[in-house]
């Protein structure tokens, strides 16, 4: 009896283990910068889902009276050269501008997962054919890349969102299949291969759940590149048409009318540049929490 108390005991006094989530928050919560983009990523998210019903103007609807407006009460980040208010265009941009970085990233994403797994876990003539085919999309910058694909498709958000997937894939290809690599050479792959699974069980069940940390990261930072590749498109005249609310197609207009109205660019301007830098240090902060090797 005296053992068996003895035993119990010891047993309590034994740390618990501590819960990989909380452990996760502990971490991340050191990063003041990310904590900080992540706020303003769900601020954002939030306007982009409620903001279009709860704003004051019809961000399409034209006033003639007041043209080229400055900041003032009444319309707080100014109008255009049609009357429309900024403010309220910009809200309503917020929706579209992310879904098409968001959609882009998605399908990238998705295509760049698959074609990683199966060149990391096949290699020979599978493996050869993907990075071979990802060095020949690296050779491109990815803005011109893109251009060159919507010049072929024509404009167009849809045609967009395809053009930005493009240039998604190799980088997600090259991470996941290193990272496949890795994984498939783990004891708990062969003992699932051992027992007589198959190989695509073993890819999605096995193998793909230990990617998924590496993805994270480039996917939270290729929201950032989108949603810069996506305004520049616009910007250039290829994205969304001019008459809808999106930032790239705004700081286009607005920059025939840098000298006399400098609002109708510094605010669309000044949101893209805190969104993209809010997604990189989004993206920098989950890298710094989820590597081991980093204290």
């Amino acid at each position: 009896m005296a053992e068996e108390s003895v035993v119990r005991q010891s047993a309590e006094e034994l740390p618990k283990p501590k819960s990989p989530y909380k452990e996760f928050a502990r971490k991340f919560l050191k990063r003041k910068a990310a904590v900080v983009s992540l706020i303003f990523i769900i601020v954002l998210a939030l306007v982009a889902i409620f903001g279009p019903m709860v704003i004051r103007y019809n961000p399409n609807a034209a006033d003639y009276t007041a043209l080229l407006q400055g900041p003032s009460p009444k319309h707080i980040w100014g109008t255009d050269e049609f009357g429309r208010d900024v403010f309220a265009r910009l809200i309503a941009g917020t929706r579209l501008s992310l879904s098409v970085a968001l959609g882009s990233v998605v399908v990238g994403t998705a295509i760049g997962i698959i074609l990683g797994l199966l060149a990391g876990f096949y290699g020979g003539i599978v493996d050869s054919i993907v990075m071979r085919g990802s060095d020949i999309l690296f050779a491109f910058p990815d803005i011109l890349l893109a251009i060159a694909i919507v010049a072929i498709l024509g404009p167009g958000v849809i045609n967009v969102v395809i053009a930005v997937a493009v240039f998604t894939v190799p980088s997600f290809a090259r991470i996941i299949r290193s990272a496949t690599l890795e994984v498939k050479e783990a004891p708990y792959v062969e003992v699932a291969r051992s027992i007589g699974c198959t190989n695509s069980r073993i890819l999605w069940k096995h193998i793909f759940p230990g990617t998924v940390q590496s993805m994270i990261v480039n996917f939270t930072m290729r929201i950032g590149t989108a949603i810069l590749a996506s305004s520049s498109l616009s910007f250039l005249g290829f994205g969304a048409n001019v008459t809808e609310p999106d930032w790239g197609t705004m700081l286009s207009q607005g920059r025939n009318y840098l000298n006399t109205a400098p609002h109708m660019v510094l605010c669309p301007g000044l949101l893209i540049f805190l969104t993209v830098l809010a997604f990189n240090l989004l993206g920098d902060g989950l890298r710094d929490t989820l590597d081991p090797k980093i204290k």
